[in-house]
């Protein structure tokens, strides 16, 4: 498929897991694509996997001047902005239960929802100029249904609040808004303990954990014109975790 012929995309976080998957397979949809993460070497060794078509910029979502940075770079290189896919973000402390005083609400919040804000910000006046922009945040499962991790949990529901207002802010402009919402993927964050993994297999009724390029064939479909009269809505990618027990079943 070329649905992406001629645009160009930026996704954030893009050197691993699911941001090097959605980077890859924009890529390979025909998108020029901008990789941009803190792990600059790791971005360019995406690159590298993309060809010429393609760049790796630093990109630090808690900071406005990084992020703006790395939005004007993608469009002096490629001449516009069409996609915007925000990967950046993960469970900052990795801690179910609250601990005492605002520092992990306040880092938590800052990296994950106000991160995303300063990306939309910076690449709205381009997508807009392209006509039919689109911006695909890639949210948790754990915003939707209670799983735990209350701050990270609670940055994520943020999200789908967020891109339901932009949507219908920012629709006449031809911009769509939407959130893909993720349960358990295999990425590095299990790469010590994989036997968490397996474990976790039981819970879902497809009796597997998602794989990074799972979630990036949804931002893949939200970010296309397959999707041109969608937006405003949460897409889940969780093996049917939320249909209900699967573990209790057969």
């Amino acid at each position: 498929m070329d649905r992406f012929a001629g645009k160009v995309a930026v996704v954030t976080g893009g050197a691993h897991g699911i941001g090097r998957a959605t980077a890859l397979r924009l890529g390979a949809e025909g998108a020029a694509v901008v990789v941009a993460d803190v792990d600059l070497p790791a971005a360019e060794e995406v690159v590298g996997e993309l060809g010429a078509s393609a760049m790796a910029v630093a990109g630090d979502v808690t900071s406005r001047e990084s992020v703006e940075a790395a939005i004007a770079a993608a469009v002096e290189r490629f001449g516009r902005l069409d996609v915007l896919a925000h990967v950046a973000g993960h469970n900052l402390a990795n801690r179910e239960a609250v601990e005492p005083g605002d520092g992990q609400w306040v880092r938590q919040y800052d990296f994950t929802f106000v991160g995303a804000v300063r990306c939309i910000e910076a690449a709205l006046p381009h997508l807009v100029e392209s006509g039919a922009g689109a911006v695909v945040l890639v949210g948790s499962i754990s915003g939707v249904v209670a799983l735990g991790t209350n701050p990270y949990a609670a940055a994520k529901a943020g999200l789908i609040s967020l891109v339901s207002n932009l949507a219908a802010e920012h629709g006449p402009t031809g911009v769509r808004f939407n959130v893909v919402a993720p349960a358990t993927i295999a990425t590095r964050a299990f790469d010590n303990r994989p036997e968490a993994l397996e474990e976790l297999k039981a819970i879902y009724p497809l009796r597997r954990v998602g794989r990074p390029e799972d979630v990036a064939a949804a931002v893949a479909f939200l970010a296309s014109e397959d999707a041109g009269w969608i937006t405003g809505i949460t897409l889940p990618v969780e093996g049917g975790l939320t249909t209900g027990p699967g573990h209790l079943i057969g």
